[in-house]
């Protein structure tokens, strides 16, 4: 990659490390000629590069894995019809996915990762809130995907794995997920868009060969209608596709901007989408043939019954997606954990950083796994029912900010400037997410807590439903304060020359 521009942000001028939007990259080896020299700054437009097609490889890959099956599963296991599971499915995928996907444009637009953009909305420092969260998401998943894959390691072999082979399974799975991680976005591009067309031929023939098999089984009716098992499924699918909104423009940063915003957004969609429910739907007909079964061993049945010895090849399959989409926690959680450190101190070395942050999340990760236990369903709908919460108010913050208040419009190097028009702490974004959290408080279902709507409700949550309009209604109101014509103004000066170094 050709070096960065200089900059001097207006009123401030960081120390040139990750906080700074065209940090100096690290002296060139001929290692770092394959490995990734940017973090959380700015991708100069003369660095953008790729098509935004690539964006629907990425998201198929990423849904289309073994820990998604589970996710599909819950319905069926709480005594859900077949049918009614698969419009819960298709219908909670299309909520999560349509929010998640809104937030591809973001990436082509700013040319930043996806968490550090929220220091407009909740300020320089403000947007800790949000960043602490998402890094526990990311080790979250990554044990989740973790644990899932010893288990299909047991099944694939028979044998029962003692605490210490698991150990080093875990360990095998985090260095394999980290070497993709420490390339970088080309890397990641390149593994999901080979791995994509792979695992699409082996879903056609598990389809084509389920469909066949299929009939007299009815148990792949539409079965037993049940009220809150439905809304269970149906949100814990919508809350597992919306919680990919804190990872999409790590990956679409490096396109060129003139994209377009629904191009961006549908080849988002498409690949989430298609690649969530498909696999979801996979696990959902598992259950259905092998209700007893561990989902990744219901699968490896239903596998074998299309085509002897194709079970353990669709597991291998999806167990080398849940290794990419292990990297793309893993890479993502570093640019948040930097992000988390440029709110108080400069690193000088923006690529040694993120390889540092990466062996730090690798590391945290397989310790966690190898405490974690193997109740695989019970920790999937737990982590489930927490990222709804979490992320709900701030993605409908994040995109009202981006489509009706600055309609992309912001300033780069104020962004990361900590006395820049972001301000240190912004009241509007964290007010809004406060009384949204609060607005979904009494809709909440957890196994400590079930707020009085819940009850009401038979134990159904539907928080998702109360969090996102509350949110984005106080925040958009909150925001008719905002002289946009002068701050606009500010970020035409402050951003001047950004693409070539030259200050006004």
């Amino acid at each position: 990659m050709p070096p960065l521009p200089r900059a001097i942000a207006v009123g401030h001028e960081p120390a040139r490390g990750v906080g700074h939007p065209c940090a100096d990259p690290p002296a060139e080896s001929p290692l770092m000629k394959f490995v990734e020299s940017h973090s959380i700054d700015y991708v100069p437009l003369n660095e953008r590069h790729g098509k935004v097609w690539h964006l629907w490889p990425i998201w198929f890959s990423g849904d289309a894995h073994l820990a998604t099956l589970a996710t599909g599963a819950i319905g069926m296991a709480m005594g859900l019809g077949f049918g009614w599971s698969v419009i819960a499915i298709l219908t909670g995928c299309a909520l999560g996915t349509l929010f998640m996907a809104s937030h591809s444009s973001q990436g082509p637009e700013l040319g930043l990762p996806q968490m550090i953009q929220s220091r407009p909305q909740f300020g320089y420092r403000g947007a800790l809130l949000v960043w602490c969260f998402a890094l526990v998401t990311y080790v979250g998943y990554t044990v989740f995907n973790e644990v899932v894959f010893g288990v299909a390691v047991q099944d694939l072999t028979g044998t029962h794995l003692s605490q210490t082979a698991l150990v080093g399974v875990f360990g095998a799975f985090s260095l394999a997920a980290l070497a993709f991680a420490v390339a970088g976005y080309d890397m990641i591009h390149l593994a999901q868009r080979t791995l994509a067309a792979v695992v699409i031929v082996a879903l056609l023939i598990y389809t084509v060969g389920v469909a066949m098999i299929s009939h007299g089984m009815p148990q792949l009716g539409m079965g037993k209608w049940a009220t809150i098992p439905f809304l269970v499924q149906f949100f814990a699918v919508a809350g597992y596709q919306l919680s990919w909104s804190i990872y999409v423009s790590d990956y679409s940063r490096y396109l060129p901007r003139d994209v377009g915003v629904k191009a961006s957004f549908w080849w988002t969609f498409i690949g989430a989408f298609i690649g969530g429910a498909w696999m979801m739907l996979v696990g959902d007909v598992a259950v259905a043939i092998f209700p007893g079964k561990e989902i990744v061993g219901a699968v490896l049945e239903t596998g074998n019954l299309v085509w002897p010895g194709f079970g353990p090849v669709l597991i291998v399959l999806s167990s080398v997606s849940l290794v990419t989409i292990t990297t793309l926690n893993l890479y993502g959680g570093s640019l948040t954990l930097l992000s988390i450190v440029d709110s108080f101190h400069h690193v000088k070395n923006p690529g040694r950083a993120r390889l540092i942050s990466l062996v730090l999340l690798g590391v945290a990760s397989t310790w966690l796994s190898a405490i974690a236990g193997d109740n695989v369903r019970e920790l999937i709908e737990n982590l489930l029912s927490v990222l709804i919460y979490l992320f709900t108010p701030w993605t409908a913050i994040n995109l009202v900010d981006f489509f009706l208040v600055r309609h992309g419009h912001y300033s780069v190097r104020e962004i990361f400037n900590p006395d820049g028009i972001y301000g240190r702490w912004n009241w509007r974004g964290i007010g809004a997410y406060a009384i949204g959290f609060v607005a979904m408080v009494p809709c909440f279902s957890t196994p400590i807590f079930v707020g009085p709507v819940a009850r009401l409700l038979g134990g159904a949550d539907v928080s998702m439903l109360v969090g996102l309009p509350v949110s984005a209604l106080v925040y958009y109101l909150a925001c008719r304060s905002i002289d946009l014509v002068a701050e606009r103004a500010q970020i035409a000066l402050a951003d001047a020359g950004l693409e070539t170094g030259v200050v006004a």
